[in-house]
């Protein structure tokens, strides 16, 4: 258990610095861009995690993932959210969650975890976040990259050269290490 949480930690740290790398290269009215009326902002994304994340992650280990408070629909309503704001709602919403994996212990291993009154292993529960995280991460970096165009620099191995950084790699003695390593200093 100690073992899967450290290592979920260190993804969730991966996507986390994935989505910050993007929104702050882009500007107020870039982050609030929407390309379509079906398809979400930035903002809007941003927005959806903080929610997810403070329902998900507050008293994670005895009450409901989806609390009572929680008005998912308003999360997708909304333009011209300021980048302060946006900000706050991220380190806020990954805070919450970097705190509850912390009071996770190995006692509370055969716990069972409750989203929508759907059991979970904590296992379970942390993975379906992780995997949440990742693909709205995923969504906010296709839409920077679609914004930015030409200005846009990769967030992890850039084009041409991925055979200079297997090379390096491949160069030094084996290690077992967590592969964010490389990207989260």
């Amino acid at each position: 258990m100690e073992a899967f949480l450290e290592s979920a930690r260190k993804q969730f740290e991966y996507y986390k610095m994935l989505g910050e790398k993007t929104i702050t290269r882009l500007s107020r009215e870039e982050l609030n861009m929407q390309h379509h009326s079906e398809m979400n902002s930035v903002a809007t994304i941003v927005k959806h995690l903080h929610g997810n994340m403070l329902s998900r992650w507050s008293n994670f280990l005895v009450e409901d993932g989806e609390k009572p408070w929680r008005q998912r629909d308003n999360e997708f309503e909304g333009l011209d959210i300021s980048e302060e704001q946006i900000m706050r709602w991220w380190a806020e919403g990954w805070l919450c969650l970097f705190d509850a994996l912390r009071y996770i212990k190995p006692a509370d291993h055969d716990r069972i975890i409750y989203i929508r009154n759907q059991g979970h292993s904590i296992t379970d529960a942390v993975n379906r976040q992780l995997c949440h995280y990742a693909y709205h991460v995923g969504q906010i970096a296709l839409l920077g990259k679609l914004i930015m165009a030409d200005r846009w620099e990769s967030l992890s191995i850039p084009k041409g050269v991925s055979q200079q950084f297997n090379a390096d790699h491949f160069a030094k003695e084996k290690q077992n290490r967590h592969f964010t390593d490389d990207f989260l200093k």
